[in-house]
């Protein structure tokens, strides 16, 4: 929270000064965006336990389709092709996306590594495919702060769009 905190205040700061939008939008160079990357430590909870993702913390800053409480749930991803192709549709879409990085994939389980643009956030996002359900089970989780700003839920829904427009 604090450091997205201080994020805020710089970007407001840069903004009130009269930093312009087109300087803002430049990218860092390599040494200057290695002083701002926030990744976090990788969790140690991730993966299946039981056929089911981990529960998310009390914070808002994840979404899990186990999940029943309105802040955290989000509804898993349904399918109606095979499980085989189902997995390989969800493999490409992640692989086309920006800043990501699948860490680990088996038939039925990917584990992705989003990171943000500016900041260098990393956000774990786990992807379960629940065969007898024919759905696919979802938890995305920003590893430091609190607030995310919606980004966790929007990723979910921006990759369910995508896969729904390959069907």
């Amino acid at each position: 929270m604090l450091k997205r905190t201080a994020l805020l205040v710089l970007i407001a700061s840069l903004c009130w000064f009269g930093v312009s939008a087109s300087a803002m939008a430049l990218p860092l160079n390599p040494p200057i965006a290695t002083l701002f990357s926030f990744s976090g430590t990788r969790p140690t909870t991730l993966g299946l336990n039981n056929d089911r993702l981990a529960e998310c913390p009390s914070t808002p800053n994840c979404v899990n389709s186990f999940s029943t409480d309105s802040t955290h749930a989000i509804a898993p991803i349904s399918y109606a092709v095979s499980p085989e192709a189902a997995i390989a549709k969800l493999k490409q879409t992640i692989e086309s996306l920006p800043r990501t990085k699948i860490i680990k994939a088996t038939d039925n389980y990917i584990y992705a590594e989003f990171t943000s643009k500016i900041m260098g956030f990393v956000d774990d996002v786990e992807f379960y495919l629940d065969n007898p359900a024919n759905v696919i089970q979802v938890r995305s989780a920003s590893r430091l702060g609190e607030s995310d700003l919606g980004v966790n839920r929007q990723r979910i829904e921006a990759i369910r769009a995508q896969l729904k427009a390959i069907d």
